[in-house]
């Protein structure tokens, strides 16, 4: 019972683990399926499509007692419940954890919420966009380039992070039920998740009580830390460890520029990694990019074109990977499903089914609630 990101992008995830995933929604459906112009079907936006793959889709008005009836038999026999409605929203009709636990006493039951029980925030609302703000995430590009309004990152981050909390966080209750029989309740928020996130470098010297040094990995906010322009486009090229660096200059033809005093041992060459970036800036347009990536990669030293998001599609490597595969779907006709990026050595990869319309499976999920009354 999730919609927009966060709860669908955990979801999905365990979709793609080979849980079989019921989405259930309400009968006007998830708002995001609007997400991205559909080409046949309402409700069959772009984003849609992306976030939930692999699952079941059936509409129950919650509200109604007949629906509401029906979600309670499906609960019967539900290892998971995942949902990403306020607390009080939920418990309101009828299916905070108290009560979905009389129903099932093992239950699983995972509640994606904006912020964490306890604190003064608790009861509010919250999206992506106003976590990446109280995190502090916004005001990481100003400190980087000097401009100082503050700004969000383009891309929904917050709900993607904590989705993958979210997703690991039901596999570990999943473990300790197999263990133990026992289910529990699972409280994934928002907020604490990504800023624990966030602040895996970036807490610094307040790891430390009293502080050594100030919060921030400097490094991650430098200016300088930018893709290098190249003859016909950027390049990101780093050395990073030490023994790289004098291989990088050598092969950019300045084999002397770290014997000068401010840059002849590591450490004098940790603190002023601008420089050697600077220098980098002023080497690297005198080659295209497929040439630096020929003489960086044969050389062991890490690099790569800095890509426009437009041409991702033509990979080289995601396309031998065949990590974009493209399927028929069976009302919107042709479409491309980004493959799950972990493997597992001892299972096939999955032929993952497409996304869901409205209540798709709504009579299917039906009969067999059917077939199981009947056979009790």
């Amino acid at each position: 019972m999730t919609s927009v990101i966060f709860g669908p992008y955990a979801t999905q995830t365990l979709a793609d683990c080979g849980a079989d995933v019921i989405k259930i929604e309400s009968p006007r459906g998830d708002f995001f399926r609007g997400a991205g112009k559909p080409i046949n079907t309402k409700g069959m936006g772009a984003c849609h499509m992306t976030l939930n793959r692999g699952k079941r889709a059936m509409t129950l008005d919650l509200r109604d007692e007949d629906d509401a009836a029906i979600m309670r038999e499906l609960l019967e026999t539900a290892d998971v419940f995942i949902h990403n409605v306020r607390k009080a929203g939920v418990e309101r009709i009828g299916f905070g954890y108290d009560a979905v636990k009389a129903i099932r006493p093992d239950i699983i039951y995972v509640h994606c919420t904006g912020f964490g029980s306890g604190g003064p925030y608790e009861p509010l609302q919250c999206y992506d966009d106003v976590v990446q703000a109280a995190s502090g995430l916004t005001s990481l590009m100003p400190m980087a380039d000097g401009n100082l309004q503050p700004r969000y990152v383009p891309s929904a981050i917050v709900d993607k992070v904590a989705g993958l909390h979210g997703a690991y966080a039901t596999m570990a209750a999943i473990i300790h039920k197999l263990r133990t029989g026992e289910g529990q309740f699972v409280e994934v928020p928002m907020f604490e998740a990504f800023t624990g996130f966030l602040l895996e470098e970036h807490l610094f010297g307040a790891t430390f009580d009293p502080p050594k040094e100030s919060i921030l990995y400097k490094r991650q906010i430098a200016p300088d830390r930018q893709p290098s322009p190249t003859k016909d486009g950027h390049m990101s090229i780093v050395p990073y460890v030490d023994e790289n660096w004098q291989k990088t200059f050598e092969l950019m033809g300045d084999p002397d520029f770290l014997e000068r005093a401010e840059l002849d041992t590591s450490v004098l060459r940790f603190r002023n990694q601008d420089k050697m970036n600077a220098r980098i800036d002023e080497l690297a347009p005198a080659k295209t990019n497929a040439e630096w990536f020929a003489i960086f990669n044969e050389a062991g030293i890490p690099c790569m074109p800095a890509r426009d998001i437009n041409t991702i599609m033509d990979d080289p490597h995601l396309k031998e990977t065949g990590f974009f595969k493209r399927k028929e779907h069976p009302s919107e006709g042709g479409y491309y499903e980004m493959q799950p990026p972990v493997r597992f050595g001892a299972r096939p990869d999955p032929d993952i089914g497409p996304a869901p319309r409205i209540d798709e499976h709504g009579e299917e999920i039906r009969a067999e609630l059917a077939r199981r009354k009947a056979s009790e």
